[in-house]
């Protein structure tokens, strides 16, 4: 069965003016490969992954928590940074 996604639409829009990236778009990382690795940057109350893949040929970076519904909740999208990036080069497969 297919993975839903969901998010709150405000905090879509406040990110695509912030990071011009829309969370429908940013989810199309898990359409090929994707890194992912515990967000462990601060205690959210919630278990939440930073996953990094590519965009139309761009690294990008999207933050996520699986639901106990079993959906995958968009939190952040935004360009990737050059760590990040070369991080992602590192573990692709050829």
């Amino acid at each position: 069965m297919p993975m839903r996604y969901t998010w709150h639409y405000d905090k879509n829009l406040a990110n695509v003016r912030k990071h011009g990236i829309a969370f429908g778009e940013a989810i199309r990382i898990f359409d090929g490969f994707a890194t992912e690795e515990p967000d462990e940057r601060y205690h959210y109350g919630e278990e939440r992954v930073i996953a990094t893949g590519l965009l139309n040929g761009q690294e990008i970076v999207v933050v996520f928590t699986d639901t106990p519904k079993g959906e995958r909740r968009i939190i952040s999208a935004r360009p990737a940074n050059r760590k990040e990036r070369e991080n992602y080069w590192r573990q692709r497969p050829p």
